[in-house]
């Protein structure tokens, strides 16, 4: 499901009723909405209008959704539960718009960050409740910590035991959490398990195919990793971490380059670890994470 905000709508072939699923704006989602009721409405006498969607939301203001839709007013928990019958959502439909509305209207940014983990969470599940995704494939799908834990395995000094991870790792974590990675990364042949030493260590050739992973599981992986990016953010030192931005104007031609010069370097730094873990151990796990996205929109030009 792409956690992409859509194009501006055609309201003029707006003749189904928007997917909830795949807005991440929700006052987009409104709009489409009620203009969908517009176009679709049968009545030529009384055609749908706000004053409809306020009396089917039980809401004495009949210019209520225009407001919203406007971002002049924010939705409260319980205008979410009024909003959500006058939409004539599902049960499982109005929890997704709520996360969606959580997701929108936070101003903390870690705070928008775990409710957008949860709209997506929410969103996978119900991929998989229709048979879009394979739950197989999501339960072989690796989390964040088991590349972490894959990483920890060049680390000196630390053996791999659950309570040496927990206390190695700078997150709070459960025991379950832990032995559920490993289960996988050995599942997947990519580490083995010492009886002796009860420690984990790395394999030298592993079988994991990056390929087989369901692209939701990937763009969930990635919005797990930069969320951990802005964790840091907050809790550890300038000293200890390295955070640029810059905003560009590019050409679509610029564009391409750049994002073939990142790929290019994120694989050379890569290869480059990998070459040095083979002759000796390092010091700390970090994270690497490398952003380009579009932050407006393209404007075409005849």
């Amino acid at each position: 499901m792409d956690l992409t905000t859509p194009n501006k709508t055609d309201f003029s072939k707006l003749t189904r009723k928007p997917n909830l699923g795949s807005y991440t704006d929700y006052r987009t989602y409104l709009n489409d909405y009620y203009q969908f009721r517009r176009t679709t409405d049968p009545s030529k006498f009384r055609p749908y209008s706000y004053a409809h969607f306020s009396a089917a939301a039980n809401i004495k203001s009949p210019n209520y959704l225009k407001l919203i839709i406007d971002g002049k007013r924010n939705l409260s928990k319980e205008m979410v539960k009024k909003f959500a019958t006058a939409l004539n959502l599902a049960k499982k439909d109005s929890l997704e718009f709520e996360a969606l509305v959580n997701y929108c209207q936070a101003k903390d940014p870690l705070e928008r960050n775990n409710h957008l983990k949860t709209l997506s969470e929410i969103r996978i599940e119900e991929r998989i409740h229709v048979g879009e995704i394979d739950q197989k494939s999501v339960d072989e799908a690796p989390s964040w910590l088991s590349w972490v834990l894959l990483s920890l395995c060049d680390q000196k000094n630390v053996d791999l035991t659950v309570d040496n991870i927990k206390k190695s790792i700078k997150r709070n974590l459960s025991p379950q959490q832990i032995e559920k990675s490993l289960k996988q990364l050995l599942d997947n042949d990519e580490i083995e398990f010492d009886h002796e030493s009860k420690t984990y260590s790395k394999k030298l050739n592993t079988n994991h195919d990056a390929q087989k992973i369901p692209p939701e599981m990937v763009r969930k992986l990635q919005s797990e990793l930069i969320y951990l990016g802005s964790e840091s953010l907050f809790q550890d030192q300038p000293e200890d971490r390295e955070f640029g931005t810059v905003s560009l104007c590019l050409t679509k031609k610029e564009f391409d380059e750049l994002k073939f010069e990142l790929r290019h370097l994120r694989k050379k730094i890569y290869k480059d670890n990998l070459i040095n873990r083979e002759d000796s151990k390092g010091d700390q796990v970090f994270q690497l994470n490398i952003q380009l996205f579009p932050l407006t929109e393209s404007i075409e030009t005849n």
